[in-house]
């Protein structure tokens, strides 16, 4: 496909992400990688073909050579091998039957024990055992999952990651033998899509991107507009907990989450992650 081609295409799915059409000039090195970026997609249903471990080996090579803090080396992968234990997570995330439906299911972690671990080992002290600990591996757990799934998207797959295992972070790390100061971050479903999915629209740029400095005025009327454009291209399906909210005449991206968060969510986390050993003070 030519560069002026694959420009075309990256505006246009910029516009429908952003609303806003952003000049792309097709001279631009990269035009082609920076088109399938823009165009993302989160799958849900998968074709039966099975994954080998040399390819998902390959994927996990590919993210953990994401950029790390202070070259610590933080973010782990584990690939869950055992179906029994795919589908025990999937049976805890009920809403969620893909997990158990795709042909690979990892979980990243953040793994905050080597670092002090080979402290101890060469004889150092480790006077970091504080929140900038676990804050460094979560945020290294986060790059390598970002980079695997646009590997696993460069290799023709598709990906869906999954948040919610943290509303059973207990679970999943007694299922995967998580030792201390060790934290499942997100679970990823890895598969060759059998669907085919749209844009989600995305908050316009001038709520996300700031020049200088953070400009956060009007902010409602920014959400308004993406709400109204949203629900133009890609409405939601149904409304959370109409039988506590009622019936809105206009659900927008703004209501769904103002809805989402109103019930308290992993307020047992921290708990969780103090118990794992890390300090978050």
């Amino acid at each position: 496909m030519s560069d002026d081609a694959n420009a075309r295409i990256l505006q246009d799915t910029l516009a429908a992400r952003f609303g806003e059409q952003i000049p792309v000039d097709p001279a631009l090195t990269g035009i082609a990688e920076l088109a399938a970026m823009a165009g993302h997609r989160s799958y849900r249903r998968f074709q039966p073909q099975p994954l080998s471990h040399d390819a998902l080996r390959l994927l996990c090579a590919c993210a953990l050579s994401a950029p790390s803090k202070s070259d610590l080396q933080q973010g782990d992968i584990v690939i869950v091998e055992d179906k029994a234990v795919q589908r025990r997570i999937a049976e805890a995330i009920d809403d969620m039957p893909w997990i158990a439906d795709a042909p690979a299911f990892l979980v990243f972690v953040a793994n905050g024990a080597r670092v002090p671990a080979i402290a101890a080992m060469r004889g150092k002290p480790f006077p970091n055992d504080h929140l900038d600990l676990f804050f460094n591996a979560v945020v290294d757990s986060a790059l390598v999952l970002a980079t695997f799934i646009r590997a696993a998207e460069a290799a023709g797959l598709g990906c869906c990651p999954i948040s919610a295992i943290r509303d059973h972070a207990a679970l999943v790390s007694d299922l995967l033998a998580l030792p201390g100061k060790v934290v499942p971050v997100a679970g990823l479903c890895v598969g060759w899509p059998a669907e085919r999915r749209d844009i989600t629209p995305r908050l316009g740029l001038d709520a996300t991107v700031h020049r200088g400095r953070f400009d956060g005025h009007d902010l409602a009327g920014k959400v308004e507009r993406y709400d109204r454009r949203r629900e133009a291209y890609r409405p939601f399906p149904r409304q959370r907990d109409p039988k506590r909210f009622g019936t809105a005449d206009a659900y927008g991206w703004s209501e769904d989450k103002a809805r989402q968060y109103a019930e308290p969510l992993r307020a047992d986390f921290g708990a969780f992650v103090r118990a794992k050993g890390f300090k978050l003070d």
